[in-house]
């Protein structure tokens, strides 16, 4: 029997290996993919990209790692990702202790003996004291049930499943159904590729440019001089982001200044100068509705200056919800792609689909022939993998079953019936709304600590009170209560919205970084308080 087994080898389960190693623990891996990568080895899609500076998604538990390697541009793009990845997986020596090809369906408490035993679907089975879950947030790919879909005769492909080998386009005719991130970054490239593109759009998306600029090694240079300085801002920031400024070696907060404090004038000249991106610096747009719709109506104008045709430009602005509902997309040409002559725009909350065919996709307007079928309809977020794993607690209980109503659980780290189980960047913390190198550090490290704990003190088992479960739940959507990540008008992922059947509730901690962690902090502090100890 293992001390802990570690299920997923993305950048979560990697460092587990790394951290668990350090603390004697006898552990293994395992993981469905051929490789290590998680998020990134599977959304090879073109285009692509992190939404968050490549400098700030990487990992501050190696000097040797931050001094050595090189990021070619400021904002990544999945294969340098990968390739970092990679690189550690190779310094650290991981894979020795990662089992590839391995996806588990079934994870179930033993009582009497006080372990786990997991079982994966080609038969492998696994006894451990400790299971951690590092599946990742998003990694269970949604595909909506479409009338017809078995049909299809061309090639279907779906951006969280993309295949290793090259997707020669040229010549064809290309369908994709969905504008969210995924849309948004593959529609540009796409376009350049194929014959013809057709968009079907569910949502129209608020979308902002990414920097497009290549790393300068000046720059580079002064990030590794200061890289502790950087690191100490995150750790200070609410979103895990330091915003370190190469130039004046100086953090710049969130601005918190109010929209409303600004004349329609000085509005429109504000994004004139500094683009739609702008909108996002005003506090007043996350947590008033009348400072939202101004900000909501500047973005519509921004979009018709854009894109040249009316009817287009109309559709691809949104206005059934405002900018802070959804996770923010970042894109490189999204609006003028829709200039391009090879590029349709389908409206399906206007001429909804009716079914696939063989040979494309028909509305309740018109037919459009199609080659190939794509797929960028997001992930069942947060809880799907979690789900998916088949866990069952004590007395047999599944976590479907206790999480029929919501993902109840304490700090996103646990839940109650279920012990010595943790999971890494879960439903209840900051994860997809922050920095998630950051966020994956701070939960591993406290899950190190926790059970270093467990096994200095002779705790045999260790799992959250049912009262902690409830009084987190009720903090996690009372700091949500107000803003418009839970508007009347929001229906994200971030609640499940995606998924047919999903309990509605708001999942991640919109609290913020650093209250989230001095929470934990002073958790682990008390001696683990909030948790039952055997």
């Amino acid at each position: 029997m293992r001390d802990i087994v570690i299920v997923g080898a993305g950048f979560a389960g990697m460092y587990a290996i790394h951290r668990f190693r350090s603390l004697g623990l006898d552990l293994v891996a395992v993981e469905a993919g051929t490789d290590v990568g998680g998020t990134w080895y599977w959304n090879r899609y073109p285009g692509a990209r992190c939404d968050v500076p490549s400098i700030e998604y990487s990992f501050g538990f190696s000097d040797e790692l931050e001094q050595t390697w090189v990021w070619p541009e400021v904002f990544s793009a999945q294969s340098d990702i990968l390739r970092y990845a990679n690189q550690i997986a190779e310094k650290f020596d991981l894979r020795r202790d990662i089992r590839f090809e391995t996806r588990i369906n079934a994870i179930e408490y033993d009582e009497g003996a006080n372990e786990w035993r997991l079982a994966s679907e080609d038969g492998t089975t696994f006894r451990a004291r400790w299971v951690v879950m590092a599946t990742g947030c998003l990694s269970v790919p949604n595909k909506p049930a479409l009338p017809g879909a078995d049909n299809f005769r061309g090639q279907t492909l779906h951006t969280g499943l993309w295949p290793k080998e090259p997707v020669e386009l040229g010549g064809l005719r290309v369908g994709i159904i969905g504008t969210g991130s995924s849309g948004v970054q593959a529609i540009p490239e796409l376009a350049q590729q194929c014959a013809h593109l057709t968009v079907f759009q569910r949502t129209p998306v608020y979308t902002v440019p990414a920097n497009r600029k290549a790393m300068r090694p000046e720059h580079l240079s002064v990030f590794r001089e200061h890289y502790r300085e950087l690191r100490t801002m995150q750790q200070a920031s609410e979103i895990g982001v330091s915003n370190f400024n190469p130039r004046s070696l100086t953090g710049a907060p969130r601005r918190t200044g109010r929209l409303l404090d600004l004349d329609a004038e000085a509005r429109k000249r504000l994004v004139e100068d500094n683009g739609v991106g702008a909108l996002l610096a005003f506090q007043d747009v996350y947590e008033d509705l009348t400072a939202n719709e101004v900000a909501n109506e500047l973005f519509r104008e921004a979009i018709h200056d854009l894109v040249e045709d009316p009817v287009t430009a109309q559709r691809l602005a949104p206005k059934t919800y405002g900018l802070g509902c959804k996770r923010q997309v970042i894109d490189r040409d999204f609006y003028v792609t829709f200039n391009r002559k090879n590029v349709t725009l389908v409206d399906l909350g206007e001429t909804p689909l009716e079914r696939v065919t063989a040979t494309g996709i028909t509305t309740t307007e018109a037919d459009y022939p199609l080659d190939v079928l794509i797929y960028a309809t997001g992930f069942d977020a947060m809880t799907g993998a979690l789900l998916r794993a088949g866990i069952r607690g004590r007395g047999g209980r599944s976590l479907r079953e206790k999480w029929a109503d919501g993902p109840l659980n304490f700090l996103g780290l646990g839940m109650q019936g279920f012990p010595n189980l943790f999971t890494v960047t879960g439903p209840g913390s900051p994860s997809v709304l922050c920095n998630m190198l950051v966020a994956i550090e701070q939960h591993v490290n406290w899950i190190g600590e926790c059970i270093d704990y467990c096994r200095t003190h002779e705790v045999r088992t260790i799992e959250p009170l049912a009262e902690s479960e409830t009084q987190w739940a009720s903090h996690v959507n009372e700091v949500a209560e107000g803003t418009m990540f839970t508007a009347p008008t929001c229906n994200s992922w971030y609640l499940g919205a995606n998924i047919e059947g999903k309990p509605r509730m708001f999942m991640p901690y919109v609290g913020g970084y650093p209250r989230y962690k001095n929470r934990c902090d002073s958790v682990a502090a008390a001696g683990y308080a909030g948790f039952e100890k055997s």
